[in-house]
């Protein structure tokens, strides 16, 4: 396994918005912020890395605060090499098992049914029914994005959130591969007769689901 050591918490920011990790070590202070204020700041960039925090502070309420922010673990000074290792072991394996049922960053295989212009989405088996009770498997990729659009109905999406909602904020996807993956969307309910006119494309942004008409796009 690769490491990276970065002194400064600006350091491991920039490293971690343009590179995969599997682990933080993070160390409560650091010269230029707390290691707090860095996995608030992670949080915000939507990064997600397992972090076990490593201090020298014994008092309670730190350690409370760091496993609230989200902290997977958090070890005390001193401690042995052996302890570390063990610790990231069981880290590394609790975060394995959290993903175990994802079907892509923003959807679960276990998440709750929905509707979407007419057709009722089933994350569980990877389908979508249609009227006259049609059902078609449904790929990873547009499961993702159906989940997103229904998310944030009657909000502008842009192409990268949903690029990175879908994929993961480090997948290096281009926006060309993105509209494939529309158009397959579209082509699926079309052939089934269901129109996705309110699932529409923001010239220059991205895109809008605004099946209620609510939002002000292009008023």
């Amino acid at each position: 396994m690769n490491t990276q050591v970065c002194n400064r918490a600006q350091h491991a920011f920039k490293f971690l918005k343009k590179n995969f990790a599997n682990l933080i070590l993070l160390d409560v202070n650091l010269p230029d912020q707390s290691g707090f204020s860095l996995v608030d700041d992670l949080k915000a960039a939507d990064i997600s890395v397992p972090v076990i925090f490593v201090t020298g502070n014994i008092e309670e309420p730190s350690k409370v605060k760091g496993l609230n922010l989200g902290g997977d673990d958090y070890i005390t000074k001193p401690f042995s090499y052996s302890e570390l290792v063990a610790r990231i072991h069981a880290v590394l394996r609790r975060t394995e098992n959290r993903t175990d049922q994802n079907v892509t960053k923003n959807v679960r295989i276990n998440d709750q049914p929905f509707d979407f212009c007419g057709a009722r989405v089933t994350p569980e088996r990877l389908e979508i029914a249609f009227p006259q009770g049609k059902v078609e498997k449904i790929g990873r990729k547009e499961l993702g994005i159906l989940a997103y659009l229904n998310a944030h109905t009657g909000h502008v999406i842009t192409r990268k959130a949903l690029i990175h909602s879908v994929w993961g904020i480090h997948a290096d996807v281009k926006s060309r591969s993105l509209d494939q993956y529309i158009v397959k969307v579209r082509d699926m309910f079309s052939a089934h007769g269901l129109e996705l006119s309110a699932f529409r494309t923001v010239h220059g942004i991205g895109y809008i689901f605004d099946p209620n008409g609510t939002s002000n796009e292009g008023k």
